[in-house]
């Protein structure tokens, strides 16, 4: 999404990676073998989100951090949602790649408690978005486009503000839906 709200989507080039496989050129990229990984132009491998948003959105003299008094909260606000997102991705690889016999359900409920009270936290501050996209902006959408694809989006029935406001910024950032990973 960073990358078309930054009008760069002609200058980059999207490969597929396989985390599950070693010996995917990801591994060699990016020594966590995660996604997403930027590759510069001098060839140097950037990963983690936030860290290649803040890169393009400095490379490119992007608007999606700011520099005001509003920064910090807007990068809590990332932080928040990427942490979201990051336990319901525990929660998936947990049932995903461990032995039934071996699952810890006192774990996977942490996560999920996790979950719950990040959307609980920004459902209290969710109102119309407003345009103008921000780092936070992306991160939130993303989580929640990830919640509905991993969970049914079963957060929808508890978070009408959110609801409305994904609505909102799907609709004024044709990027949600066209960066939004196959149904799988």
């Amino acid at each position: 999404m960073a990358i078309d709200l930054l009008g760069q989507s002609d200058a980059v080039t999207v490969i597929e990676a396989d985390t599950t496989d070693p010996n995917d050129d990801l591994a060699h990229q990016n020594p966590l073998g995660k996604i997403p990984t930027l590759i510069t132009e001098a060839g140097e491998a950037i990963y983690d989100s936030a860290v290649i948003v803040a890169y393009l959105n400095d490379r490119f003299a992007g608007t999606l951090i700011p520099t005001g008094p509003d920064r910090w909260t807007i990068l809590t606000r990332e932080a928040l949602a990427d942490g979201i997102a990051e336990a319901g991705l525990l929660q998936v690889y947990e049932e995903r790649f461990r032995p039934a016999e071996k699952r810890h359900a006192g774990w996977v409920d942490r996560q999920a408690e996790k979950v719950v009270r990040g959307l609980a936290a920004l459902e209290a501050e969710a109102g119309t978005y407003r345009g103008s996209p921000t780092v936070a902006d992306i991160a939130v959408a993303a989580m929640l486009g990830y919640l509905d694809l991993r969970f049914a989006g079963a957060w929808r029935t508890q978070h009408p503000k959110l609801v409305a406001w994904l609505t909102d910024f799907d609709a004024a950032v044709p990027a949600f839906a066209s960066t939004a990973p196959p149904a799988a």
